[in-house]
């Protein structure tokens, strides 16, 4: 009898807490769903460029403890492998996801410009923190649901022709591009630059991705044959190491100085080829103007090394940071976005927080300082015109080196 007491006891209990356990757990609010930044960019063949814009954007939210109004931040790397339809189906996976907030680009222009209608078709924020092809921001429609923080085509040229002609006395430059929308995107603006530099239109020799040595050799020997004094290069890492091994295994009175577009700088370039090769070529490169290495620190860029240092330990010093400026656009596009979304309220429903973001971008009030520069209303120059999504201009483009620790050292402001 008395066992069959304590039975019903403990059979008592037992619902007593069971129903106990479902009061409190309807009387606490259920959390909300984090919100997710994909980032799409090349992380097999670029993954240096990669590499930097997930650091950077992941050091900017950190500062706000990766949360926005109450809601998490997940970061969701993705690999495209410099195909524009690998991108496409990461953009998919991206857009089909209620919780994706924003996606992330990578180095490449041609997967943006092969899909931006799509982009925008699909209303999906887009943050381009490197690919520099000029129709990627310069959609026709409506609205615009892609912004840059970084170099820009429609002006990258000018300050390349700039600084190969008027401080390195180049008077007959060969273009040197890749055969691809990014390759294309380029064309025009360095004909144009070269044609109000000198009042002469320069040769083009055109490439494709993966140029053989033989191939690189044969087309460098035909531009020093023709009387060119420099070449005025628009590829990225592979190529780029092709072409200054090329050029330094040609007698030394054929070696021209290079003056590249910054898509060399977007992998392991700086391994492949020796500081002695990059000094016999001159090579110079496009960059934004600051560097953690060569420019005057101050409390902010202080302050953001540390940080980043705290989060990714192999940053010993700055001089470990590969790829430097995907770090450093995307760190800014990271406090522009989460200004933006301070000034803003977050709905249940994602598309809505989408849209108001991009409003908020376009109309930002609360001037950001960042590690290029303090913006003001970045996103609304001009209002609708061109530049209206572009953050950076000719300004802020400058010409850099490598150094014999293979740092990256601005050179022209």
């Amino acid at each position: 009898m008395d066992h069959t007491v304590d039975m019903l006891r403990m059979l008592l209990v037992g619902c007593l807490l069971a129903n106990l356990s479902l009061v409190v757990s309807a009387a606490q609010p259920e959390q909300p769903k984090p919100l997710r930044i994909y980032l799409d960019a090349d992380r097999s063949g670029h993954l240096a460029s990669a590499r930097a814009i997930e650091m950077g954007i992941k050091t900017a939210f950190a500062e706000v403890d990766n949360q926005i109004q109450g809601r998490q931040v997940e970061f969701i790397p993705l690999d495209h492998r410099g195909n524009s339809t690998r991108s496409r189906m990461n953009m998919e996976r991206a857009f089909a996801d209620p919780s994706t907030l924003f996606m992330m680009a990578g180095l490449h222009s041609p997967p943006l410009i092969k899909n931006r209608d799509y982009i925008n078709q699909q209303r999906m924020l887009t943050l381009v923190p490197w690919a520099a092809g000029g129709p990627i921001t310069r959609y026709p429609g409506a609205e615009n649901w892609i912004f840059r923080l970084s170099v820009d085509d429609t002006k990258a040229g000018y300050r390349i022709a700039q600084y190969a002609i008027q401080q390195n006395g180049c008077q007959q430059p060969e273009l040197v591009l890749e055969q691809t929308p990014w390759g294309q995107s380029n064309a025009s603006t360095l004909l144009d630059a070269v044609q109000k530099e000198l009042g002469t239109s320069p040769g083009i020799s055109w490439f494709h991705w993966n140029i053989s040595p033989d191939s690189a050799r044969i087309k460098l020997r035909h531009i020093a044959t023709n009387g060119s004094d420099c070449v005025l290069f628009v590829g990225n890492v592979h190529d780029g190491t092709t072409f200054v091994r090329a050029m330094n295994s040609m007698p030394v009175a054929d070696q021209l100085p290079m003056f590249s577009h910054w898509g060399i700088t977007g992998g392991d370039f700086e391994q492949q080829v020796p500081h002695e090769m990059r000094e016999r070529v001159r090579l110079s490169f496009l960059q934004t103007c600051f560097s953690f290495v060569s420019s005057e620190p101050s409390a902010l860029s202080a302050a953001v090394l540390a940080q980043a240092q705290a989060l990714f330990p192999e940053l010993i010093t700055a001089k470990e940071l590969k790829a430097p400026g995907g770090f450093i656009h995307a760190y800014d596009l990271g406090r522009l976005v989460i200004t933006a979304l301070q000034e803003m309220e977050i709905s249940p429903h994602i598309g809505v927080t989408r849209d108001r973001l991009r409003r908020a971008l376009e109309d930002l009030q609360t001037p950001v300082q960042g590690l290029l520069k303090r913006y003001q209303q970045p996103f609304a120059i001009n209002g609708t015109g061109p530049d209206a999504h572009e953050a950076l201009g000719m300004d802020d483009l400058c010409m850099a080196r490598y150094g014999p620790a293979d740092e990256i050292l601005l050179v022209d402001r």
